[in-house]
């Protein structure tokens, strides 16, 4: 998730110009063999992530269902960022503990002096030169679950397998360009006519999706593969704040039984749905974008706890981990707090 615009009124541009997504501007690569100078290496890097941001969500979840957590460390960063990128302010002294830094920028900062892009998450940086390496959202993950391996749990499912990969890739795409970043293009239109193009797209990406998950428990294959973790990181944000925050209301999640009980599904698989923070996805929206939300009220609803309901889609058959097993509790220290679960 990327701050629309570096001047000291960024977060009041929400809203206020035609949205487009910038392409991630450090796109090195962490690989098994290294050939952008940044090698796999057990503990090196520090993942930096907002609980809020589904493209954050996304690395969150593929690090806990690889088991990663050991090799690959974790910051958090608080929700509410200001114009000068997102804080470390959860952490004591308001410093990572790790970077010692106090804001994520500072990390740009010390890869490309005067860097005037915006400061995104995820990120990956490299911990003994403070550096940005990387904050590519759609390619991140994907290394994790293919250039990391010599680091996966035992048992580490295969979220991205070879035979099903171009399946995979049209899948995804289609989900990103209507849905993932639909909503966005909805929230953000200034325009009526933008909103409602944009508003029909995630609704017709969303009815078919719903068809083909009808008699199928996962969108490719029997298995949990990388296409489930990119719908899910939107469908799980979306009554709480798609719905109204940025007016994707045609119906709500709740309101589709094939969707709503597919991201339940995935919502009580362990790696998903203990990595959520409810509070936090409802505090950065409704108070970072000030454009869209000027009086940075938060609401109170919806009832999460809708979301630890039976789901039945067992019933479809599917094999959630492969020949994989799941992956152990959240390590100490990682927890949502309270507030954040159902």
């Amino acid at each position: 998730m990327t701050t629309q615009d570096s001047t000291p009124s960024g977060n009041d541009s929400y809203g206020h110009k035609k949205f487009k997504r910038s392409k991630s501007h450090f796109a090195d690569r962490v690989t098994a063999d290294g050939r952008d100078g940044w090698p796999v290496d057990a503990g090196r890097y520090r993942l930096v992530v907002s609980r809020a941001c589904p493209w954050a969500g996304r690395a969150l979840i593929a690090r806990r269902l690889l088991g990663l957590e050991g090799a690959l460390s974790l910051a958090v960063t608080d929700p509410v960022q200001d114009d000068r990128s997102w804080r470390f302010t959860l952490d004591p002294d308001d410093r990572d503990p790790v970077l010692g830094i106090r804001f994520l920028s500072e990390a740009y900062e010390a890869r490309e002096t005067g860097y005037p892009g915006g400061v995104s998450v995820p990120a990956i940086v490299d911990v003994p030169s403070g550096k940005l390496v990387t904050n590519d959202f759609q390619q991140i993950t994907l290394d994790l679950a293919t250039e990391w391996t010599a680091l996966h749990r035992d048992g580490a499912p295969d979220l991205y397998p070879e035979a099903l990969r171009d399946e995979i890739d049209t899948v995804m795409e289609d989900i990103y360009r209507e849905v993932n970043n639909g909503v966005y293009r909805a929230g953000f239109a200034p325009e009526q006519s933008e909103y409602e193009s944009a508003c029909n797209d995630v609704f017709h990406r969303l009815e078919l999706t719903s068809e083909r998950l009808a008699g199928r428990r996962y969108l490719v294959g029997d298995t949990i593969t990388e296409a489930d973790i990119r719908l899910f990181c939107t469908l799980v944000r979306f009554d709480a704040v798609y719905h109204g925050h940025f007016k994707c209301n045609l119906w709500k999640l709740t309101e589709d039984p094939v969707l709503w009980a597919y991201a339940r599904d995935l919502f009580q698989t362990p790696g998903f749905g203990d990595t959520i923070d409810f509070d936090h996805i409802k505090r950065h929206y409704y108070q970072v974008h000030t454009g869209v939300n000027p009086t940075r009220i938060v609401p109170l609803g919806p009832d999460p706890t809708g979301w630890l309901t039976p789901h039945h889609r067992e019933e479809l058959g599917g094999r959630p981990f492969g020949e994989g097993t799941p992956p152990g509790p959240v390590p100490e220290g990682e927890e949502v707090p309270a507030a954040g679960r159902p």
